[in-house]
């Protein structure tokens, strides 16, 4: 329960510092964290908790896109305000590189040789990467290495 304390202390600085910005985050970091909870019906580890975060990143992306498209800059600031903090909780990202190697790896573990082998390469590259990679990219990388294998 490292993570979860980590984050209930630094919402507390948070509070006494007046960052409404980081305030308003980490209540919702928490408040996903505890719906999460509900829903397993078990408390969250840490794995847990980074799947979370990263959800919440992940919607953080998703909305800037929408709104640069949109040409909303003054939500495209604050959603990527908020990105920045939840993003501080995050394990450092891989690097395109490192993932086509972890990739690799699996593949040749496995033994997949098409792209009909994808689906097996990816239940076993996910959870080794959560949190460090999008999936987004993951699969592209597997895709693309598969293609050309």
């Amino acid at each position: 329960m490292a993570l979860a304390e980590r984050i209930r202390r630094d919402l507390e600085q948070a509070l006494r510092q007046g960052d409404k910005v980081r305030c308003s985050v980490l209540r919702l970091a928490l408040a996903s964290m505890k719906n999460a909870e509900i829903d397993q019906q078990k408390t969250l580890d840490d794995a847990g908790i980074l799947g979370v975060i990263d959800k919440e990143a992940k919607k953080r992306r998703e909305s800037i896109e929408a709104f640069e498209k949109g040409n909303r800059q003054d939500l495209v600031t604050q959603e990527k305000a908020e990105l920045a903090i939840l993003l501080e909780y995050l394990p450092e990202q891989m690097s395109h590189e490192e993932i086509v190697v972890a990739a690799r790896k699996v593949i040749n573990e496995s033994g997949a040789t098409s792209p009909g082998d994808k689906g097996k390469v990816m239940s076993q590259l996910m959870p080794q990467l959560k949190g460090r990679a999008q999936g987004q990219e993951v699969s592209a990388v597997v895709s693309e290495l598969l293609g050309s294998a």
